[in-house]
């Protein structure tokens, strides 16, 4: 819900992520905004925040106007201020449909301070794997094809699924890396199945609903977005009841 915080609170969450998290995890703050001057200044203050690396959404309230060519100088005018690793974040479902192809990744791939792109669109994924092959790390920003990312060479995922069931992503991944590419194969299934009973059909809302339901702290979503009623709630009990990974 990033989108829904003002900058100081975005910050604020930010300080109390980097303070708490243990040692061996990565923090990846989310600070793209429309404009290159305010995306720069706030990847300096994730710096100062201890943040190892900042993702950009693209900008995309100009949508039309937002060429492979405009998009490769913000990023490269970013990628060259920032203290931080860049990772670009390809969700045009949320961008206006500005989207990340293969033609605004060759030619940002070679800069030294992009490192990957987090894809959360199913049908550019593939191209940009390949694209990205050698250079940049590619992340699933969905379980909906995580499994299948990593079999085409991907590197991980950032997965809204993770914050209902992290251990349960955590094993599709630690199955694959360890070759038991069938169990993974099975859990994939069942990942899949409820990712779609939960932000498929709820979205933000769900996602919070069903943290909530394992135990979580989701609480309800940022207005104007509304939380679950009473009958989608019961919806949502019955799939996550219904599923293998049930408490």
């Amino acid at each position: 819900e990033y989108k829904s915080l003002s900058v100081p609170e975005r910050l604020a969450v930010l300080k109390t992520v980097v303070q708490t998290r243990a040692k061996d995890k990565v923090v990846m703050a989310g600070m793209g905004f429309e404009s290159t001057q305010e995306t720069i200044a706030m990847t300096l203050r994730a710096a100062d925040e201890g943040a190892d690396m900042v993702s950009l959404l693209m900008p995309h309230f100009f949508a039309k106007k937002m060429t492979p060519e405009v998009l490769a100088g913000y990023i490269i005018a970013v990628a060259d201020a920032s203290p931080l690793p860049v990772l670009l974040y390809n969700n045009p479902s949320v961008a206006a449909g500005v989207t990340i192809k293969a033609d605004l990744v060759n030619p940002v791939k070679d800069h030294p301070n992009v490192i990957g792109i987090k894809d959360s669109s199913s049908e550019t994924y593939k191209a940009n794997l390949d694209a990205a092959k050698g250079r940049l790390c590619v992340l699933a920003g969905t379980a909906n094809y995580f499994l299948d990312l990593l079999k085409n060479g991907g590197t991980g995922g950032v997965l809204s699924l993770a914050n209902v069931l992290p251990d349960a992503c955590a094993k599709l991944y630690t199955l694959f890396r360890e070759g038991k590419i069938q169990d993974a194969e099975a859990l994939n299934g069942s990942l899949i199945e409820l990712n779609h009973k939960v932000s498929g059909s709820f979205g933000v809302a769900g996602v919070k609903a069903a943290m909530d339901l394992f135990g979580f702290c989701g609480g309800v979503p940022r207005k104007p977005l509304l939380p679950l009623t009473g009958e989608q709630m019961e919806t949502l009990k019955q799939s996550l009841s219904k599923s293998q990974f049930a408490r």
